[in-house]
């Protein structure tokens, strides 16, 4: 099908395209599979074509088409001298029956896929495979040597007035070629995007209006499949099949046993034969196209049979119905067990099922791509979702989409108006490539290209020696457009825009010549690949991607896809998924001067909020902007708080505690080496009278006894008895709950001491040991904490922070001070204001201090305290958790504490 009928390239470059195409096919018959007569037709039928380009474009085009001919032709004489074999499985991503590879049909075909058998078959039918080749040749050249001549007569234009035509035949030539080509023609049939509407019209009739074979026929295979009579099993089944398709028809039938309505799925007669024969001839011409690219653009390292035989096993696979039933369950199963809401599956009647019979639970519905964009809107977005499970989840998806297989339920499943069916094509993912391909698209959305390099490289996409100032660039150029979605049309438009066309496609100047250099680079020095597996991923992309643009015409998977990535970054923890977190995190927090990077506060509000589907963008809502928060539609406080709180945020909150843990031992550091350094040099010493000089050496260089506790041990059970105590006071245990709790901390306290170990050291070594200084990569570090608790909370807080407190006393008051002044709120119905009480001894209190020393008087036209007001907003959030919530703050506080002091027991191990 032409994709250029619609929109297309530049004219002269779409003449090329299409004349090479012509010549190579109509080169293929010297491979010596058809007879000597079509031979000389389609040799002449290709001088037409060069004299009638000639005869329009000049000696130029002359040159290139005797030139294309004369390589179609040397490629077609390398290809018909080698042995073709059937598409290797042992590295295939499609999931199919492993465990039955022997057994065949009355043809002699193998009922699974098996690479030798098909291999024998087709030795044994080499005549038949001419005929075949002959068939495809005698369709497919004459199209393409008219599509050829219009374009040459007049250009894209002259397509457009023939596009009806055109598709018309299309359609035909793809039903006369039988399932194969009915399968291609189906996928391509949702891509308003690529295809002008008259060709969409013309392929959907290959969605629901293929033609059906007899019930009489069927009937007969159903019966030979059950090993029974039909009443045997069925009460009744519909008298013709409710829907006929490329490989199969279905019918309507109530079970007899227990009334259940069931779809029953019967597999067309010899369609296995005609498949393997098809993959013959695809194989052929995989060869030459192979052959062809090789030759104009020897630097590629596509393995395009390679991607021919990963999506010919795929289509083999689907005429196998008991493979196809145990895709479905496993599908389903993994859908239930990831609560992937508004996606049903129906049930599997596997003990009825066999490789040609195939009996599933009955639904009623609509097809997706037949509702109103509203339907399509709402019910893409929940195809999406689970789609992305799939791919990026399990690892087990769909691949063939197509909008039969889309149903929008009559009356919904389980809560589930989208159904999903036809598993016959189901691929499966390493972990590694998920995990490479959710970090792509993290990459791909925020236009990340030097990252996405790597990524590419993980995926055998592009060579670990590849030249990346030239591909950065090129990759900007060539995916910029599809991220901003509305598929190839819009894709087009944006190309024409980069390189300076107008609408009629008369390029500005340079532009043209941008472009060609643009494309010698990528064929010439960016050896890239595309991997087999994608031709399995693609194959679904497409057909989701089609029917979300009848939907919403500006629909961009890439964008649309990252809040369910964002979502996965957070939650999982394996080290692929933190790596690809951590680039995200510290990418934008800026490096100071010895290359350490930052934790960017921003981004981590942006991945929050993008998990929850809040995304700011940039360029005119083209790309997901990490390093800003949404200005409309940002989550509060709470609901990011209780998200970080939750199992969905896993991965990050593993990370954010490491952050912390080492952000207050930095800072705590900091502040006690800064506080005994100030308290060792305003220490009294004895002095000798009238002259001041010190008597003996300083206080810090004096050895002394210190007694040092399990400081962890003692930690966690104070905590306890504080929790206890806690708990014991809420149910009015008032004065025996106090005996009871200072015999708790007694207890404890004895216990510490029982445990507890006397060293003898100086408080300078002391202070050393439990304070080691910090490093300069350390300073630094801890300088950008203290900058932002700056930025947050105020300059006096960042005093705290920093260990200044015992030089700036004032600071600490105001900081403390404020936030008594900023906490008399009720939280969780208890008063901690009022004219008396806490508010009468913080008055008294502040009346007492110095000027400087006191916080800011409470205005309501003066700027809040950031202090108090961060505490406000915390208490805010407080109020806002649940049970649960709590209960994972407690112990994530729990968790950091504990590290803390485990540090410190460490350093202390020394002494």
């Amino acid at each position: 099908v032409p994709a250029t009928t619609c929109h297309a390239p530049p004219p002269l470059v779409t003449m090329r395209l299409l004349v090479i195409a012509t010549a190579a096919l109509s080169a293929t018959p010297s491979l010596g599979f058809v007879p000597h007569s079509h031979r000389h037709h389609h040799v002449r039928r290709h001088a037409v074509v060069t004299s009638m380009s000639t005869k329009q474009s000049g000696p130029g085009l002359d040159a290139m088409v005797a030139g294309a001919a004369a390589v179609a032709s040397a490629v077609s004489k390398d290809v018909s001298m080698k042995t073709l074999e059937a598409p290797e499985t042992s590295r295939s991503f499609v999931a199919l029956d492993r465990n039955d590879t022997g057994t065949v049909d009355k043809s002699g075909l193998p009922l699974v896929y098996n690479k030798e058998l098909i291999q024998d078959y087709w030795l044994k039918e080499g005549n038949a495979l001419q005929q075949r080749w002959s068939e495809f040749l005698k369709l497919s050249v004459p199209y393409l040597t008219r599509m050829a001549t219009y374009m040459v007569r007049g250009g894209v234009e002259e397509l457009q007035k023939n596009d009806a035509q055109l598709a018309r035949d299309a359609r035909i030539i793809m039903e006369e070629l039988g399932p194969t080509y009915i399968k291609v023609g189906q996928m391509m049939s949702v891509r308003p995007d690529v295809l002008p509407q008259a060709a969409l019209d013309e392929l959907a009739v290959l969605q629901d209006s293929v033609e059906a074979f007899s019930t009489k026929v069927a009937v007969a295979s159903i019966e030979e499949e059950l090993g029974c009579e039909l009443g045997a099993v069925f009460s009744e089944i519909s008298e013709e099949p409710v829907a006929a398709a490329s490989l199969a028809q279905v019918y309507r039938a109530v079970l007899k046993e227990t009334g259940e309505v069931v779809a029953v799925k019967v597999q067309r007669p010899s369609v296995l034969e005609t498949v393997s024969k098809d993959l013959y001839v695809l194989r052929r011409a995989a060869e030459v196209y192979q052959g062809l690219i090789e030759r104009f653009a020897p630097q590629q390292r596509t393995d395009y049979v390679a991607l021919l035989n990963e999506w010919a096993v795929g289509f083999y696979t689907e005429l196998d119905f008991l493979n196809e039933a145990n895709n479905q369950q496993i599908v389903k199963d993994l859908l239930i067990q990831e609560g992937c809401e508004g996606v049903y599956v129906p049930s599997v009647y596997h003990h009825l099922s066999t490789r040609k019979l195939l009996v599933t639970e009955w639904v009623d519905g609509k097809k997706l791509s037949d509702c109103n964009k509203d339907d399509i809107n709402k019910l893409i977005a929940v195809g999406q979702e689970c789609f992305l499970v799939q791919l990026l989840q399990v690892g087990v998806f769909h691949s063939d989409p197509h909008p039969g297989n889309l149903l929008k339920l009559n009356t919904p499943k389980d809560g589930a108006e989208l159904c999903l069916l036809d598993f016959g094509l189901v691929a499966r993912l390493e972990q590694k490539d998920m995990d490479t391909i959710v970090s792509a698209i993290i990459h791909l959305a925020n236009r990340n290209y030097a990252d996405l390099v790597d990524d590419f490289i993980s995926l055998d996409i592009l060579p670990q020696d590849c030249d990346r100032s030239k591909v950065v660039p090129l990759m900007d150029k060539a995916l910029s457009p599809y991220v901003k979605g509305g598929g190839a049309k819009r894709y087009e438009e944006e190309l024409k825009r980069m390189y300076g066309f107008d609408e009629d496609g008369v390029g500005a100047i340079g532009g043209f010549q941008s472009m060609t250099n643009d494309l010698l680079t990528v064929l010439n020095d960016i050896p890239f690949s595309i991997p087999p597996y994608f031709a399995l991923i693609a194959r679904a992309v497409v057909t989701l991607e089609g029917v979300a643009l009848t939907g919403n015409p500006d629909y961009g998977l890439v964008t649309e896809a990252y809040p369910f990535v964002a979502r996965k970054l957070l939650r999982e923890d394996r080290p692929e998924i933190q790596r690809a977190l951590a680039d995200v995190l510290y990418g934008g927090g800026g490096y100071n001067s010895d290359g350490v990077q930052a934790l960017s506060f921003t981004r981590l509000l942006s991945i929050l909020n993008g998990a929850l589907g809040n995304t700011a963008e940039t360029e005119g809502g083209t790309f997901v902007d990490i390093d800003s928060v949404p200005d409309e539609g940002a989550a509060e406080p709470v609901e990011l708080a209780r998200y970080l709180l939750s199992e969905k945020a896993e991965s990050l909150r593993g990370l954010l505690e490491k952050e912390l843990e080492e952000g207050l031992d930095l800072l705590l550091r900091q502040s006690l080496r800064k506080s005994a350094a100030l308290a060792f040099a305003n220490a009294p010493r004895p002095r000798v009278p009238f002259s001041g000089t010190p008597i003996g050496p300083p206080l810090e260089s004096l050895p002394a006894p210190f007694v040092l506790p399990p400081l962890v041990s003692t930690a966690q059970s104070a905590f306890d008895t504080a929790d206890s105590g806690h708990d014991a006071a809420s149910v009015g245990a008032s004065a025996s709950g106090e005996a009871n709790g200072a015999g708790a901390a007694a207890g404890i306290f004895g216990a510490a001491l029982a445990s507890s170990r006397v060293v003898v050291t100086t408080p300078l070594n002391l202070v050393e040991t439990i304070a080691p200084a910090l490093t300069r990569e350390e300073e630094l570090y801890a300088l950008s904490l203290t900058d932002l608790i700056a930025a947050s909370l105020g300059e006096d807080a960042a005093v705290v922070a920093r260990g200044d407190g015992l030089s700036e006393p004032e600071a600490v008051s105001r900081v403390v001070l404020g936030l008594l002044a900023g906490g008399d709120e009720s939280i969780d119905g208890a008063s901690v204001g009022g004219g008396g009480g806490a508010r009468g001894v913080l008055d008294a209190v502040t009346s007492l201090l110095p000027v400087t020393a006191r916080p800011p008087p409470r205005d309501a036209h003066a700027a809040a305290d950031p202090a108090a007001e961060a505490l406000e907003q915390l208490r805010h959030v407080a109020a806002g958790l649940t049970g649960d919530d709590r209960v994972m703050a407690d112990a994530t506080v729990a968790k950091l504490r504990d590290a803390l002091l485990t540090r410190l027991e460490t350093r202390l191990a020394v002494l």
